[in-house]
């Protein structure tokens, strides 16, 4: 073969060589199909976020009921944990001694008033013979001083006979309050000593209270919420069952006490429930949850649109049917939804579904049906 037909035919086989490199990169090259998304269009909605504090149900009033006398329990006119009226009678205690000795001080003092009233008519008839000097004055002197003496034991008995009708009356314990009395600690036949021996608890229900903590850097807060005019269908109080289900009434701002523990840095709240159903019970442990400061209109995603990366948090942003990642700075968890505190404005679009087929730049083509978006509440 001649050198000239050699030179040909390289030059034949280096033309083919370039001419199918030039297929291959013109396959490599083909711009990827668009990838289907769904897309969600950040909006501004309003709020409620809630600060969550454990509670304890209080009573607003309760005693624990003693006797101011002592004697045998004679009677219970009560039905254990039921609803007592104010002035109801609840406990008796023999009665037989202290009715004794109220009449026995009724007749002494009925005594005295007679006597007493002797000593008056002497006093005057004497005090006549002794202006026309026909009596001893040592006579006049004892008979004043008899009338005197009348008047001071007729004081000491009607004392006594207060005393005594005091004692008689303490012998039937009623009621101070309406409210719920709880179990008899005594039985009819029971020896109670005045003062000491507890009969029974006595609390009120409806309305009843409920005690939470606070941290002292929270206290001008609730200072504000006290000062201002909050309606009766306000729900910047509420309540969590130990059931977890909701109250159905809300609260309102009762107390709040006097001084800040210096040891813990806290301070007691007290709220005010209405109880109609007796739902709430004293020593209940329950969740407060307060309406927070922050509570307004906020703009709002879907958490499941949130790309999280070492601790940073991101969305995939449209723009020009383009996705392009960008930072964002969240803020309170609403469940399936999230606030964002920056790097987002109303009226973006940003992909919600299919983040795991896209990338930084990659071209999208949106999905349909369109998800609904529905008002966080």
């Amino acid at each position: 073969m001649s050198k000239n037909k050699i030179i040909n035919l390289l030059i034949i086989c280096m033309l083919l060589f370039s001419l199918l490199s030039c297929k291959k990169k013109s396959v490599q090259i083909q711009v990827a199909a668009p990838v289907p998304v769904v897309e969600y269009t950040v909006q501004s909605q309003k709020v409620s976020f809630y600060d969550s504090y454990p509670g304890t149900v209080v009573a607003l009033n309760e005693v624990e009921l003693h006797s101011q006398v002592s004697g045998f329990i004679t009677g219970i006119y009560f039905k254990e944990g039921t609803l007592v009226t104010k002035g109801e009678k609840l406990y008796e205690i023999d009665r037989r001694k202290y009715n004794a000795a109220f009449e026995q001080a009724k007749a002494t003092a009925d005594i005295a008033e007679t006597n007493l009233q002797k000593a008056h008519r002497d006093a005057d008839r004497y005090t006549k013979l002794n202006e026309q000097n026909a009596i001893a004055k040592q006579t006049f002197d004892d008979a004043t001083t008899n009338l005197q003496n009348s008047k001071t034991q007729l004081l000491s008995a009607k004392a006594a006979l207060s005393n005594a009708k005091a004692d008689f009356n303490y012998s039937i314990i009623t009621a101070p309050f309406s409210g719920t009395i709880g179990l008899s600690q005594v039985k009819p036949g029971t020896y109670v000593n005045s003062g000491q021996t507890l009969l029974n608890t006595l609390s009120s229900e409806d309305p009843i209270g409920v005690d939470f903590i606070i941290n002292e850097k929270s206290l001008t807060s609730f200072i504000d919420l006290r000062k201002a005019e909050v309606n009766k269908t306000d729900s910047t109080f509420r309540l969590i069952l130990p059931d977890n289900s909701e109250y159905v009434s809300d609260g309102q701002l009762s107390v709040i006490d006097r001084a800040v523990n210096p040891q813990t840095g806290t301070i007691k709240i007290r709220l005010v429930f209405p109880n109609h159903d007796r739902l709430l019970r004293t020593g209940m442990n329950c969740k407060v949850k307060v309406l927070s400061g922050n509570s307004g209109n906020q703009l709002v995603i879907p958490y499941k649109a949130v790309i999280e990366q070492m601790g940073e948090y991101f969305v995939y942003a449209i723009d020009s049917m383009k996705v392009k990642l960008i930072k964002i700075e969240p803020g309170s968890n609403l469940g399936a939804y999230i606030v964002v505190n920056k790097g987002v404005k109303p009226g973006d679009k940003i992909v919600l579904d299919g983040l795991q087929k896209v990338h930084n730049g990659s071209l999208v083509q949106i999905g349909s049906p369109p998800v609904k978006q529905d008002m966080v509440k």
